[in-house]
């Protein structure tokens, strides 16, 4: 039996989330052609799927004919333990940590090879950061990165450390051996220091968060403007949150 072109695109499921995968950041509003040529599907599959995806509210189509992420899809991914349950229960100690410094206040939990920020609280003066809440970053650079590659299982830092590491700024660390070096230091000390390694006019130091069984299950971060504060005078009240926050899960 000849095999159709929609067979070959592969399960339904798949090429749904295909779909939804071709939004990004800047890619924010598609399309009916843009979105077949991000998905890589036929335009006609892309046609189909998409009317369901409205239908059931994980698209929304504008006045221009244009796709949205729907809704739907922000209450269900608000459903993840590891996101909407730590962000509740981790939130009032940022907001204090907040109003206390006026900073950029920052929760993250690891995914994989990279992080995802699950809260950013930004202070009345606190500098620009490139940072968005549910947005990816890699694990080498921020240091809420450096807190979860620190304590990540041993194969995990040697695949992040294996590939090429981005470079932000002129003093982020490209080499492995530097960022095995920062790692130890993070370890050895409870928090990391990231200086200018994203921006050149910010610094972050961060925290780790554990769980009831003491693994890191999330990070915690200042991030001020290069200048403003030394690292190690923040860093003990950065740590006095991660605490509250991980006797706060641990309870729960």
């Amino acid at each position: 039996m000849p095999v159709s072109a929609a067979d070959r695109t592969g399960p339904v499921v798949a090429r749904a989330l295909r779909i939804v995968g071709a939004f990004t950041p800047d890619r924010r509003a598609l399309t009916l052609s843009e979105l077949a040529r991000h998905s890589g599907l036929p335009v006609s599959t892309v046609h189909r799927l998409a009317a369901e995806l409205v239908a059931w509210g994980a698209l929304e189509r504008d006045a221009d004919g244009r796709y949205t992420i729907g809704l739907r899809l922000w209450e269900i991914g608000s459903l993840a333990p590891r996101g909407l349950g730590l962000r509740e229960r981790a939130l009032p100690y940022l907001e204090d940590l907040s109003q206390v410094t006026r900073e950029n206040v920052q929760l993250a939990v690891r995914e994989g090879t990279e992080l995802v920020f699950v809260e950013r609280i930004a202070g009345s003066r606190a500098v620009p950061v490139l940072t968005r809440v549910g947005g990816r970053f890699a694990l080498t650079a921020t240091g809420v990165g450096l807190v979860l590659l620190a304590y990540a299982p041993a194969e995990v830092q040697e695949e992040v450390l294996a590939r090429p590491i981005k470079r932000y700024t002129e003093l982020t660390m490209t080499d492995p051996g530097a960022v095995r070096a920062a790692l130890a230091d993070t370890r050895a000390r409870g928090y990391a220091i990231s200086d200018r390694q994203v921006t050149m006019d910010a610094l972050s130091v961060a925290a780790p968060i554990t769980g009831a069984h003491g693994e890191v299950v999330a990070a915690v971060s200042l991030v001020v403007r290069h200048g403003s504060a030394l690292p190690h005078a923040l860093a003990p009240l950065l740590r006095t949150s991660a605490r509250a926050i991980s006797r706060a899960i641990s309870r729960a």
